[in-house]
């Protein structure tokens, strides 16, 4: 199986069923094997004191805090029933994260697959264990989390049933700096763990998610929008739906030139061998008899003939038969 790739919708419906729909159809054409959205109740999830991270203040309304944004980018669970049902319809798998037992248990009810759990709870223990105890296969965001703390949730999770866990190595400022990226985590996530790996990107583009698939991400995660103009949160952040294309097409042409790891010539080179290598040839006129000298011998194209490793072998032995310039020389 190749890269499973989730095409994070979030909260880039801005509230609207029909812009969420939207989504998932971009997600289909562009090739992601998931869409996901975030399910959550304001007054479940934040205090009606909560202040925005600055990429929040940055992109929305500076007067409200940060419950009544989510007010506004919140949708209802008979909503995402039926939005659970137009992903299903349009062929792509849905998936979104929860932020409370109430959430979980409607997710659940739904028949969703398996849990995303976003890094902001990482460290809620209750809710890591009433997700372990759905029995369901987790994918797990570990952005602001030291690996201590990463190890212990997949403890957790291990401990109360979670039958598949996925660790994606992720870093929460919305847009990631290339600097704060450090996907070589994922080799260290691998080693340490032993889990599957992936990696959830806030990146602005597309390079560095092409280039976690080639250090072994098994999964990645990527934010799309309809439109980066529009007024929210993530969609500044987020990728177009041109780009989410191109990066999952991208994904897929790494996916195929990662190989077998085996070092030996490829069918497609095959031909070239006789093309591109030399053969030992006469480099001018030889008589029979003639001993062979580097003198005489020269090595070029084409590498139908006798290889130039033997060519200790040849000099110093006669020549059976006369030979003419360029002349393949046979022993």
């Amino acid at each position: 199986m190749g890269t499973y790739v989730i095409a994070e919708a979030g909260v880039n419906h801005n509230g609207n069923i029909d812009n969420a729909k939207r989504l998932i159809e971009v997600a289909k054409a562009a090739g992601a094997n998931a869409v996901k959205f975030q399910t959550f109740i304001p007054k479940n999830l934040v205090t009606k004191q909560a202040i925005k991270a600055d990429y929040q203040l940055k992109n929305t309304n500076n007067d409200e805090s940060q419950f009544y944004m989510l007010q506004k980018l919140t949708l209802s669970f008979e909503e995402f029933r039926e939005l659970k049902y137009y992903s299903d319809h349009t062929g792509i798998e849905f998936l979104s994260s929860p932020f409370d037992f109430e959430t979980i248990d409607f997710l659940d009810s739904i028949g969703m697959k398996r849990f995303k759990i976003p890094s902001g709870e990482i460290t809620n223990l209750p809710y890591l264990i009433k997700i372990a105890k759905k029995g369901k296969p987790v994918i797990l965001s570990t952005g602001m989390s030291s690996i201590e703390e990463t190890e212990f949730a997949v403890q957790v999770l291990e401990k109360n049933g979670a039958p598949d866990i996925t660790i994606l190595h992720c870093n929460t400022q919305y847009p990631t700096p290339y600097t704060d990226a450090n996907i070589l985590a994922i080799t260290t996530l691998k080693n340490a763990l032993h889990c599957k790996v992936g990696y959830s990107d806030h990146t602005l583009g597309i390079e560095v998610p092409i280039a976690a698939v080639a250090l072994g991400a098994e999964v990645i995660e990527k934010h799309f929008t309809l439109d980066k103009s529009l007024n929210g949160p993530d969609h500044l952040a987020s990728l177009e739906p041109n780009e989410l294309k191109a990066m999952i097409d991208s994904i897929r042409n790494v996916e195929k030139a990662l190989g077998s790891g085996v070092k030996e010539p490829s069918l497609s080179e095959f031909d070239n061998i006789k093309i591109v290598r030399k053969s030992i040839v006469a480099k001018k006129h030889i008589k029979k008899g003639e001993l062979f000298t580097e003198e005489n011998l020269a090595v070029k194209r084409p590498g139908n003939g006798m290889s130039p490793l033997k060519w200790f072998d040849v000099i110093g032995n006669k020549a059976k038969k006369d030979y003419f310039e360029d002349d393949l020389i046979e022993l």
